[in-house]
């Protein structure tokens, strides 16, 4: 018996968050088939009521839902846990997009989708969030912040800001090459996005939680025709 919940607790568990039943259901059967345990939620409250007593590596959200959103649902999740999240909406236009990235998500895909697409979006970023703290260095100056890259937060004095699972494993890449240049193609492939504008929306987000000016970037600058480049003090 104890065997089998080491195994078990050895399996990425997945929480589903979407008022859709059917597709709740066909999701659950379809990442059960391909070795995940997954668990189901209908609404943020239930969302909240099972991360209460369940541990889970990620969660798949719906942006659009009765009651509380999945933004709202996001922002509750960013300040509370570190780990990847990946939402779905019916609306795939780059403006709303781009509203769930700036909320925290690590991932974002338009209904309707592919079922395989999502598998493999799950396993890029289960895989990105498994490597991360392989990466150096530990830490990073960028102005009067301390990066933590093992811990994944930014001090400054009293204050302390946690990075998103995407914004972090993109400021490791760049810190294990600082003052070299490294291609969108480059940290869309090795951080897991499927988009390089996925990577532009969480630059933009870190810049305005160390930057001064974010406009006109000290320590995270892009390089045209190159990509970005991290100079550390």
């Amino acid at each position: 018996m104890e065997r089998n919940a080491h195994i078990e607790a050895d399996i990425p568990h997945i929480l589903i968050v979407d008022d859709d039943t059917r597709l709740r259901k066909l999701l659950q059967k379809f990442l059960v088939e391909h070795g995940y345990r997954v668990t189901l939620a209908a609404s943020a409250a239930e969302a909240r009521a099972r991360m209460t007593g369940l541990a889970f590596d990620l969660t798949v959200l719906d942006v659009m839902m009765p009651g509380e959103s999945g933004l709202t649902l996001m922002e509750y999740l960013r300040s509370h846990t570190e780990m990847p999240v990946l939402l779905l909406s019916a609306r795939s236009e780059t403006t709303a997009r781009i509203a769930g990235l700036e909320a925290g998500a690590d991932d974002y895909l338009g209904k309707p989708f592919e079922p395989k697409e999502l598998l493999l979006r799950i396993r890029a970023l289960l895989r990105r969030a498994a490597a991360g703290p392989e990466l150096t260095p530990r830490t990073v100056r960028l102005g009067g912040w301390e990066a933590n890259l093992e811990r994944g937060d930014l001090r400054k004095g009293d204050m302390l800001i946690r990075l998103a699972p995407g914004e972090l494993g993109l400021l490791r890449l760049l810190a294990a090459q600082p003052g070299v240049p490294v291609s969108r193609i480059k940290l869309s492939e090795q951080a897991g996005n499927a988009q390089e504008r996925t990577v532009d929306v969480q630059i933009t987000r870190l810049r305005r939680k160390f930057e001064p000016d974010p406009r006109a970037p000290r320590h995270l600058q892009t390089v045209r025709g190159q990509g970005y480049v991290l100079w550390p003090d």
